[in-house]
């Protein structure tokens, strides 16, 4: 009896502290923070703007502490190297966000790619892939870069 105890003790544990609605919240975190990653290990730049622009976005989004940060960047770099596509994340992104947040998501992976200054074309590229995979029209791909770029062009003309 004891035996059966702990095993249910176990499953309610890890299985039913996880409400449905707040794992798939914690995996929406992570499906975004993936694709962010991927944004910047797609060029060959510096990482550490990125990195930084990474985190002040996911601060922004989800109001993280920096520990959570740093732990959900764990959890999301290990899912990255794990993935064989972007399919699992994007999938999941369709399913709980409005097109609002889509383009909100698109115009985050713009100001990682426009971070260096310079917008490499694979990093335009995965940039259209992932709006292509969440029906982001090609309409507000295009606004969210633009709004991005001129964004990035008056902050760098001010300094």
């Amino acid at each position: 009896k004891a035996m059966i105890d702990q095993l249910k003790l176990f499953f309610e544990k890890h299985l039913l502290l996880e409400s449905p609605a707040k794992l798939s919240e914690e995996q929406l975190k992570i499906a975004s923070a993936v694709l962010f990653l991927e944004m910047m290990h797609i060029d060959n730049a510096a990482r550490e703007p990125e990195q930084a622009m990474i985190a002040s976005i996911l601060q922004e989004n989800f109001s993280l502490s920096g520990e959570q940060i740093r732990m959900l960047l764990d959890s999301a770099e290990n899912s990255r190297q794990q993935a064989t596509d972007y399919f699992q994340f994007t999938s999941l992104i369709n399913k709980a966000y409005s097109l609002e947040q889509k383009i909100q998501l698109i115009e985050s992976l713009w100001k990682i790619a426009f971070i260096d200054g310079v917008l490499d074309m694979h990093e335009e590229y995965l940039v259209r892939k992932i709006a292509d995979l969440l029906y982001v029209p090609h309409a507000d791909f295009i606004k969210a870069k633009n709004r991005v770029h001129e964004h990035h062009a008056n902050n760098t003309r001010q300094h």
